[in-house]
């Protein structure tokens, strides 16, 4: 773990990482791909020292209150202690501007600022996304080995649903030959639906690849599944996109699982409804 002060921090879609780089382990992340410029090991991750203090001033100047996004590139619970501190001030800064927070990680540790997510909850949006990928639960100690498991996030997803909080779900990827299986979508899905989920994101039965992650996947291939890496070169070369053979059929059972349970699936609309800033009245919390 190493410091650096940051220039700014909030993007033109008020999205914000406090951090560079993870200790999670996921032999599938894209945020290993050079294009992002991490110009040091992943696992030494760097945190943005004034994250709190930049959030403030750019919530200052803010004309309009606003949604925050985070945890699109780095998971904003990775277990360090200085970057636990950071999210939680970031919250508080969130809390006190009247701002809402789609907040997107992998790690039960969230439910350390529970108290914060529900305030925030009362006065705007906020909505608590996870990634889940296998419900298979030791395969999931070898695909996302330093991160709290597939069971446990659910509980997560839970918690959040008893605190009126809505919560959407990444369902990706799905690593051909590997956990692209109807078993694990309907695993999966059931796991959504009982957890009351507003939403899934779901891209398609598959995954991506490009320079710097790919190195890193087809290494723990070798390590975990021998004899895959050559499948996967053989079938799909330098594919930056790369998909199952399942795909078409799994997305119709997800598809049909999620009208079952009025979960809405489709990206465009859940991108929107985690954008747009919504401000609630006082007492409109306990008409749910």
């Amino acid at each position: 773990m190493h410091f650096k002060e940051a220039k700014g921090l909030l993007n033109a879609h008020n999205g914000m990482n406090i951090s560079r780089g993870c200790t999670h382990g996921c032999i599938y992340c894209d945020s290993r791909s050079k294009c992002y410029q991490i110009n040091h090991d992943f696992e030494d991750v760097q945190i943005k020292s004034n994250a709190p203090d930049l959030l403030e001033d750019a919530l200052k100047r803010k004309r309009k209150k606003c949604v925050i996004g985070t945890g699109a590139m780095s998971d904003p619970y990775i277990p360090i202690p200085e970057n636990l501190a950071n999210i939680r001030a970031c919250l508080e800064t969130i809390d006190r501007h009247g701002c809402g927070i789609a907040i997107q990680t992998k790690s039960d540790l969230i439910l350390r600022d529970l108290d914060l997510l529900i305030s925030i909850n009362k006065k705007a949006k906020c909505i608590v996304e996870t990634t889940l990928t296998t419900a298979d639960e030791n395969l999931c100690k070898i695909i996302e080995p330093n991160v709290c498991g597939t069971k446990r996030r659910y509980e997560m997803l839970k918690e959040m649903q008893k605190n009126g909080i809505q919560t959407i779900v990444w369902l990706c990827p799905f690593l051909p030959f590997i956990n692209d299986t109807e078993e694990n979508i309907r695993g999966l899905s059931g796991y959504c639906a009982d957890a009351g989920v507003y939403g899934i994101l779901c891209w398609g039965i598959g995954m991506t690849l490009r320079e710097g992650s790919r190195d890193y996947f087809y290494q723990k291939l070798d390590e975990h599944f021998p004899g895959l890496k050559s499948v996967y070169q053989k079938k799909y070369g330098n594919n930056y996109q790369i998909s199952s053979d399942n795909n078409d059929r799994l997305m119709r059972l997800l598809r049909a699982t999620c009208a079952k349970h009025n979960i809405v699936f489709g990206i465009d609309n859940l991108f929107e409804y985690m954008g747009i800033f919504e401000e609630k009245k006082i007492g409109q919390m306990e008409l749910f």
